[in-house]
C-alpha cells in the first residue's frame, strides 16, 4: 500500500537542521514557508545538530516525529552535499511526509517504513526558481513543505519516484554472548551521552554494567539511583541507552564523544 494514501496535511511543519540560531538561516526558511502558507504552524524540532552530522539528524528525527500528529510535514536539512547532483527527497510514510537531501538522513524512516513512497523533488516542474548552490533549505525544502502542508500541491506532483535512495547504517550494534556493543550518537546539552542501543535490543539489563572508555558505570532506572557526581547508564525517554551523571556532565567527566564505543555486559559475564 502506498503510504501517501494515509497523508492528510494538518498545516504543521517541523524543522530539523544543523544551522544553529546565531545566523538568519532558520528565520529565512520560516519566512519562505509563511510567504506561501501564512497559516502554517512551524515547530523547531532542533537546530543544534552538529555541523554536517547527517546520522545524528536522522537519529533525532526518527525518534521524534511520532510525537507529532498524523499529517505533519517534517523538514530536515543537514546537507554537506548541497549544490551537487544529490537529489532532494520527499517521503510519505506512516501518515507523515519527510523532506530531506538524499544523503542517508532519512535512513531511520526507511528502516521503520519499508513501504514508504519516495520521490525526487523536481524544482523545474514545480516552477521554483533555480536554487542557490548553498541554501536549499530556503530554495527547495521550505517552499515544497509549504506546498504540501497547505494542500496546494499533491505528493505525486512533486517529482518522479526515487528507486534507490541513499541509506546509511542505523544501529551499528554488535551482539555477542552476554555483551551488547554500541556507540555514542550524540551528546545532549546536559552532557548525557546518548547511544544507538535501543531498549528493544537491551532487554532486561538490570544488574548489568556498562563500559565506556576506561570506566565502568552501573545500570539504573533514574538519575537519582546514584549519588550526586556519580555516573550511571539508563534507558531515556526516547527508548535509548544513555550514560549520564547525576547533576553533572558525563561526557566531560568520562571524555565521551560521538562515535565512542559503549558496551553493556550482562551480570552473568561480569
Amino acid at each position: 500500500m502506498k503510504r501517501v494514501d494515509e497523508f492528510r496535511p494538518n498545516g504543521l511543519i517541523t524543522l530539523t537542521t544543523d544551522f544553529g540560531l546565531e545566523d538568519p538561516f532558520v528565520g529565512v526558511m520560516k519566512g519562505v514557508i509563511l510567504q506561501r502558507f501564512a497559516d502554517a504552524r512551524i515547530v523547531d524540532l532542533t537546530h543544534g545538530v552538529r555541523a554536517q552530522a547527517v546520522a545524528e539528524a536522522g537519529f533525532w528525527l526518527g525518534r521524534s516525529y511520532r510525537w507529532f500528529p498524523s499529517g505533519s510535514v517534517h523538514v530536515a536539512v543537514v546537507d554537506p552535499g548541497v549544490g551537487t547532483g544529490r537529489a532532494a527527497l520527499v517521503v510519505a510514510a506512516g501518515g507523515h511526509v519527510f523532506l530531506a537531501p538524499d544523503n542517508g538522513l532519512l535512513s531511520p524512516v526507511f528502516a521503520e517504513h519499508q513501504d514508504a513512497e519516495v520521490r525526487e523533488i523536481d524544482v523545474a516542474r514545480l516552477g521554483l526558481p533555480t536554487p542557490s548552490r548553498t541554501f536549499h533549505g530556503r530554495d527547495v525544502f521550505a517552499p515544497v513543505a509549504a506546498m504540501l502542508a497547505s494542500s496546494h500541491t499533491d505528493f505525486a506532483e512533486l517529482g518522479v519516484v526515487a528507486e534507490s535512495p541513499v541509506q546509511i547504517p542505523i544501529e551499528r550494534i554488535e551482539l555477542q554472548a552476554g555483551k551488547i556493543k554500541g556507540h555514542v550518537v550524540c551528546i545532549d546539552r546536559f552532557g548525557n551521552a546518548i547511544t544507538d542501543i535501543s531498549e528493544d535490543v537491551l532487554g532486561d539489563a538490570s544488574g548489568s554494567k556498562v563500559l565506556v572508555g576506561n570506566r565502568e558505570v552501573p545500570m539504573g532506572f533514574t538519575y537519582a539511583d546514584v549519588r550526586e557526581g556519580e555516573c550511571l547508564a539508563l534507558v531515556n525517554s526516547f527508548g535509548c541507552l544513555e550514560v549520564a551523571m547525576r547533576n553533572g556532565d558525563a561526557a566531560v567527566t568520562l571524555g565521551l564523544a560521538p562515535g565512542d564505543t559503549v558496551t553493556v555486559v550482562s551480570n552473568e559475564d561480569s
